[in-house]
């Protein structure tokens, strides 16, 4: 976890004298001590599923796993502040309230580092949508072309059928890999229809939704405001053979609501991370999240060009947090590309282990709102490309239409991943990160307007099949651990033969050549560690056998 210090430093603490009086506060606790929960017993406060998460991905529990002190808590709240929404990761609480002397309470408590407005009343109304959400509206014209041939698969995909072909999904659905066990949460800013619309008769025939929870409003409903997040899970849970099928229509789900529509406010990256813990703890794999943050409807809390470092924002802070605790949070990487004065990535698209989804149409051509890289401190993003532009989804009322925005890419390539890693969950979800970025079709020479590209969900899935130490079935000469491998690696030579060694990256260019023995393993070594993240293929021959490993270096 990031020092809380750090996070709180960069970040504005509004004082209670500021021009503009919010009456939504984010109090910051000093620290956790004498809590009554304990990570010998994190029965407590995560399920079994999270906790066995953990487990498979051999992740240890830390401090900001432990909630918020119930404690302090109960401190604010008797302050006469309206509580809102706690977050371990960050050790605060978010809270209403418009009296001067209920702030200066909280301020007075010796657990509370600071207090930092959020929200100004009245509300500022906006006359259209959110920026986000600005560019993702029906277009007839960039409707996929459907004329395709669709045999060889088991499913008539209807209108979804080029954004799953295009990712080379389909095989993955006709072995099975339709997102059976796996558990997606959905962050987005409502439902609305997802309790009524056709599309969604499967899920809730057969219980995948697994739950819904809104952290705009304690104890508010997520089926009302907006059909975003409608279209969004449809590209996903969809289940109308001949209208539209979602490239993981038998996950599960929880549809969470941390984002207000008619309104930008620093909030929502609150509720965002509020709503990444609850994911965290009912035991999700994966997060989609088609939102992004970049400017607010008061202008002295807008993120700027250097805030996009993948430390500073908020939201990318909790995104990162999910991620090191074994979920795979898959993100929009944002609709601001054909701006002149912000095309980039928003928060928290900018993380470092965000997988951050660009956009193209039906053709594999970039589309012109797809925000581009770098960060601010000189990463490529976004990490790969789906189909963004024509996307088919959800309808009114129990229609299906095509929109456009990197909302849509983004759980287009979530649901294929889920699938993904149904096929192979001995993988970490950074594991599985990797190997769809490196079956992209521009992994070789990824750049900052299209990442490493569209991927190929059969060529991930035979990448993480290989991985290992070698067929079982043929002469091993050496062996290689951990693998996958990142700071550190091993190599143990089975015997003393002179071996000659050769190691190809993914796109069969040779990286390294030469003879090697085992007094000459640490050379081995630091020529593996010296390669660049990606997934390479080792050929070991000796006289009259040959070893063939894939290593994966993260």
């Amino acid at each position: 976890m990031k020092n809380l210090i750090t996070i709180f430093a960069i970040l504005l603490f509004v004082q209670v004298n500021a021009q503009i009086a919010p009456n939504k506060y984010f109090v910051q606790f000093t620290d956790k001590n004498n809590s009554p929960y304990s990570l010998n017993s994190p029965q407590e406060f995560l399920t079994e599923r999270a906790l066995q998460r953990r487990e498979n991905q051999n992740i240890q529990l830390v401090e900001n796993d432990l909630p918020v002190n119930p404690v302090y808590l109960q401190g604010v709240a008797q302050t006469g502040a309206a509580l809102l929404f706690p977050s371990k990761w960050l050790n605060g609480v978010t809270i209403q309230t418009s009296s001067q002397s209920v702030l200066n309470a909280i301020a007075a408590l010796p657990y509370v580092s600071g207090v930092r407005g959020l929200v100004e009343e009245p509300l500022k109304q906006k006359i259209k949508e959110k920026d986000f959400f600005e560019q993702e509206s029906i277009s007839d014209d960039l409707k996929p072309d459907l004329s395709e041939d669709k045999t060889g698969s088991f499913f008539d995909f209807g209108s979804g059928f080029t954004q799953i072909n295009q990712l080379n999904g389909i095989p993955l659905h006709t072995a099975g890999f339709r997102g059976q066990g796996m558990v997606m949460a959905l962050l987005d800013g409502g439902y609305s229809g997802v309790d009524t619309h056709i599309a969604f008769d499967s899920i809730r025939l057969n219980g995948q939704i697994l739950g819904t929870k809104d952290f705009t409003e304690p104890g508010g409903s997520v089926y009302n405001q907006s059909s975003h997040g409608t279209a969004v899970l449809s590209t996903i849970a969809s289940n109308r053979p001949g209208q539209l099928i979602g490239t993981a229509p038998k996950a599960s789900f929880w549809l969470l609501r941390p984002e207000f529509v008619a309104t930008e406010h620093v909030i929502e990256e609150y509720n965002w991370v509020s709503a990444a813990e609850f994911a965290d703890s009912v035991g999700v794999d994966l997060i989609n999240s088609s939102l992004g943050y970049i400017d607010f409807d008061f202008s002295q809390w807008n993120h700027s060009y250097n805030h996009m470092d993948g430390n500073t924002c908020v939201v990318t802070i909790g995104a990162d947090i999910a991620s090191s605790k074994g979920i795979l949070v898959v993100n929009s990487a944002g609709n601001s590309g054909g701006s002149s004065s912000f095309p980039y990535i928003g928060a928290p698209a900018d993380g470092f282990n965000v997988f951050s989804i660009g956009a193209v149409n039906g053709s594999g051509v970039r589309a012109s709102f797809s925000s581009i890289g770098p960060t601010f401190d000189g990463r490529i993003k976004p990490d790969v490309m789906a189909m963004g532009a024509g996307t088919a989804v959800t309808g009114s009322g129990n229609g299906f239409s095509f929109s456009n925005g990197t909302s849509f890419s983004s759980p287009v390539l979530a649901g294929m991943a889920a699938c993904l890693w149904q096929a192979r969950p001995d993988f970490s979800n950074l594991e599985i990160k990797q190997a769809i970025m490196m079956s992209a079709d521009n992994a070789s020479n990824p750049n900052v307007t299209y990442g490493h590209g569209i991927p190929n969900f059969m060529i991930a899935y035979s990448l993480l099949t290989s991985i290992d130490s070698g067929d079982k079935l043929q002469t091993k000469f050496i062996d290689v651990y951990p693998n996958p491998y990142s700071s550190s690696l091993f190599i143990y030579f089975r015997d003393n033969k002179v071996l000659s060694i050769k190691v190809y990256d993914i796109q069969g260019r040779l990286q390294i050549e030469g003879e090697f023995d085992s007094f000459q393993a640490t050379r081995l070594q630091s020529s593996l560690l010296g390669l660049r993240t990606g997934i390479y293929m080792v050929h070991v021959k000796s006289e009259n056998a040959v070893q063939k490993i894939k290593i994966m270096k993260n």
